[in-house]
């Protein structure tokens, strides 16, 4: 039976209608992760570090993506709540396609400045020549990866999470198989070469299938159709997404100064390191992500329709339900840092030391990551897009930079891994802060 977002939801319920969506974000950590091994263990440890030096700026520009993709699902699925599902679905229309117009602005522009922008993040030489190789085959397809991070929001605002999550596994599994074929048979010049034409057809394919999908008639709630001008409705959408993009942005932000604060204290391994960590941990937080995706048209409809009551136990179910998740992800960092490490780096075996030695650390911070990222993610849901981004605001940008600059003076290359539960500690604190402080005014 089809769940739908006006429906009372259980404990069971909820897992299951959230299930599709955490999947969906896991799968697209993995295939980022099967992405890294191919390029790690066949390309070599230089263009391996060139895809994590590059890589946070690559994903600036895809924000746009998840700006429009949270920000508009949550007004989207606001407005059905309201009753209006002509408006839903011009509101909707008009965002897809003032993100696909974005997004080959911002691709044309990263195409043409992407050397200066290596060699600032401290590429050079082969490292900056791999990195304006890969960056400028994966902008070409950004059009396609803004689409794609978008409806991934959109098929759960659509009542259709499956179908997200099979879009994401059609895409994923274009690139393992890609992967497998170029960067192994391809030469060695040519190898990173085949890594990004394989991550850039993956996402020409998770972004053109939904598009096509909604564009023709279907069976779920949206349609992309005619559609006017509402700059109010844009600005609204900007607004409920900005958490997410000062988020995105933030991160990546802070993983470039990561990787400056690591290229001084370990050199190139501490940035491969690094990489193997983030990969790895996209499939954790990818969890608490998805969670956060698929609950958030449901608590948007809710608060559009005034239903106090279910939104109180939309809240208190998922705290209980994030809670849970954390505990298991903190011991299977834990018992996996050694695995992880020896697929990804185990041909050096000091890199492979570094690595387990910082995963073990950096595990610990699954313990309060979900709160925060649930937190703000509420608060966007509730189209309250100033305090989400508040939260996203301090959790990536302000606590994670006064960590990492402040705890290496004490703990040398262990604090850069510090810094990150710290970090988390204090967003948990003042996400708390802030749903007390809001109970009243949103009747949670």
């Amino acid at each position: 039976m089809n769940i739908q977002l006006s429906d009372h939801f259980g404990y069971r319920k909820l897992i299951r209608f959230t299930l599709p969506s955490i999947g969906m974000m896991i799968f697209t950590s993995i295939y980022g992760v099967v992405d890294g091994y191919f390029v790690s263990n066949f390309a070599g440890k230089t263009p391996f570090a060139a895809v994590n030096l590059i890589m946070p700026f690559l994903m600036i520009l895809s924000t746009i993506g998840f700006i429009f993709g949270t920000g508009g699902s949550a007004l989207v699925a606001k407005t059905f709540g309201e009753g209006d599902k002509e408006k839903a679905n011009r509101i909707f229309s008009l965002q897809v396609y003032t993100a696909i117009a974005l997004g080959i602005i911002f691709g044309m522009l990263g195409i043409v400045f992407i050397r200066p922008i290596a060699a600032a993040l401290g590429a050079e030489g082969e490292l900056l020549e791999n990195c304006v190789v890969y960056a400028r085959i994966i902008l070409a397809a950004l059009p396609f990866t803004v689409l794609q991070f978008m409806f991934q929001s959109f098929f759960v605002a659509a009542e259709k999470p499956q179908l997200g999550l099979w879009t994401t596994v059609t895409s994923g599994v274009t690139n393992m198989v890609l992967d497998a074929v170029l960067v192994i048979l391809l030469p060695q010049p040519y190898k990173l070469v085949g890594a990004a034409v394989a991550t850039a057809a993956s996402q020409t394919v998770g972004g053109v299938v939904p598009l096509f999908y909604f564009a023709r008639k279907n069976d779920s709630i949206l349609r992309l159709g005619k559609t006017v001008w509402d700059g109010k409705a844009l600005l609204k959408t900007c607004v409920n997404g900005s958490s997410e993009f000062m988020s995105n942005v933030s991160m990546n932000l802070v993983g470039m100064l990561y990787n400056l604060q690591l290229i001084a204290y370990a050199g190139e391994d501490g940035v491969a390191a690094y990489g193997v960590m983030m990969y790895v941990s996209l499939i954790f937080s990818g969890t608490f992500i998805g969670y956060s995706i698929g609950t958030a048209p449901v608590i948007s409809y809710h608060f559009g329709a005034q239903n106090h009551e279910e939104l109180r136990g939309l809240l208190r179910k998922s705290l209980v339900i994030i809670g849970g998740l954390a505990v298991g992800m903190v011991v299977a960092a834990q018992l996996l840092a050694v695995p992880l490490a020896r697929l990804f780096v185990g041909y050096d075996q000091a890199l492979t030391d570094l690595t387990v030695s910082g995963f073990r650390i950096f595990g610990v911070s699954f313990l309060f990551m979900g709160y925060a990222i649930f937190g703000s993610g509420f608060f966007t849901a509730l189209n309250d897009g100033v305090t989400s981004a508040i939260i996203s605001f301090l959790r990536t940008l302000v606590f994670q930079i006064a960590a990492v600059m402040l705890l290496p003076l004490v703990w040398g290359i262990d604090g850069v891994w510090v810094s990150i539960i710290v970090a988390e500690l204090m967003a948990v604190v003042f996400s708390g802060i802030f749903l007390l402080a809001k109970q009243k005014k949103y009747h949670y």
